[in-house]
């Protein structure tokens, strides 16, 4: 058994096969999955598990080379992004939907806070 880290077995696994350039999102409950693409669904209830606690366990595992998050969040929302992703861009809602096709998977959480969906690109560590 893991003793850190993501324990969850799928999204641990998910994260550890991911290559330079693959896609993951992290949604909130809301967020649409395209059709083909895996569903990594944590959402236990309304708010459990909370975007940022999934978004901030990936972050501890996963070398992220970029993300996007959509134009639409507020500016509390988009603040709290911008500390955890200096470098995250910011493209419409449905523009977002769109790129979350290609996306290795999608991990859906219990928020119920509209918009709080970020795209993460694996980069490499060295």
């Amino acid at each position: 058994m893991k003793a850190k880290g993501v324990l969850h077995a799928e999204l641990s696994a998910l994260i550890a096969a991911m290559g330079h350039g693959d896609l993951i999102v992290i949604g909130d409950a809301g967020l649409p999955v395209p059709p083909g693409v895996p569903c990594i669904d944590l959402a236990v209830s309304p708010g459990v598990p909370q975007m940022f606690q999934v978004l901030d366990a990936v972050l501890r595992d996963l070398v992220v080379e970029r993300a996007t998050i959509a134009t639409e969040v507020g500016a509390d929302l988009g603040a709290a992004f911008l500390t955890r992703l200096p470098k995250a861009e910011a493209v419409s809602h449905e523009e977002f939907k769109r790129l979350s096709r290609d996306a290795r998977a999608v991990v859906r959480s219990g928020e119920f806070t509209p918009y709080a969906n970020v795209a993460l690109w694996a980069g490499v560590p060295f």
